[in-house]
């Protein structure tokens, strides 16, 4: 159990923030909802009523798609382009998609590599990139699910204003639902690329997102 504690650490530590942080912003949006409603003169919605509806539905998607997106971007841009001196970049000089021998596929695998790297066609295609096609897929379906959901919270305010209800074109297409996106995606790309460029000269001795603290600043790709 310890060396399985140890060797998924990372892993586990973020599963763990994770499921605090899920498990408090529910209850922090539960008693947020009934203090709104109460205000409305409405009677107070449950906790599970809660955490299953468009509303709750909607802040969450919201942020898995800008997340999503990030890595999403940073992963195919990585494979293009570089910056010298970053721990986020690899080295300059094998920007682009490298060499079967260096990436260790078809022939040049080695007897451990997994079975569709050393597959040909459509097996080594799909696995060649399917770190990028998840990520995608989990953005275009968290994207769909923020739509959906905010399309419904929008039609029920609509309603209390005695509005039409909105189809899902118009809103898409609206201010409000772009307001909403762009402001997650923005400080997502603020934070990559900072991360990205403070990482040249700035250090943090042991962790696997920066250079050795003595390493020049112009060492590329490397981490420690």
């Amino acid at each position: 159990m310890r060396a399985l504690l140890r060797d998924n650490g990372l892993t586990l530590c973020f599963l763990g923030l994770f499921l605090a942080s899920i498990t408090g912003q529910s209850l922090a949006g539960h008693a947020a909802e009934n203090e709104l409603r109460a205000q409305h003169g409405q009677s107070p919605i449950g906790f599970w009523d809660f955490v299953w509806s468009s509303r709750f539905l909607v802040d969450v998607a919201e942020n898995w798609q800008s997340e999503f997106l990030q890595f999403s971007v940073f992963i195919l841009a990585t494979v293009w382009l570089v910056q010298r001196g970053s721990t986020e970049s690899k080295p300059v000089e094998d920007a682009g998609l490298e060499s079967d021998r260096r990436q260790l596929v078809g022939r040049f695998a080695s007897p451990d590599s997994p079975s569709w790297a050393r597959a040909g066609g459509w097996r080594r295609a799909f696995y060649s990139n399917s770190l990028l096609i998840l990520m995608g897929a989990i953005f275009l379906l968290s994207w769909l699910a923020q739509s959906l959901g905010g399309l419904v919270v929008e039609n029920e305010d609509r309603a209390t204003h005695g509005l039409p209800p909105e189809g899902w074109l118009d809103y898409v297409a609206g201010p409000e639902f772009w307001n909403r996106t762009l402001q997650n995606w923005q400080s997502e790309f603020l934070a990559v690329g900072a991360m990205t460029a403070f990482a040249i000269v700035l250090r943090q001795r042991g962790s696997g997102e920066s250079k050795p603290v003595g390493a020049p600043h112009d060492e590329t790709g490397s981490s420690g």
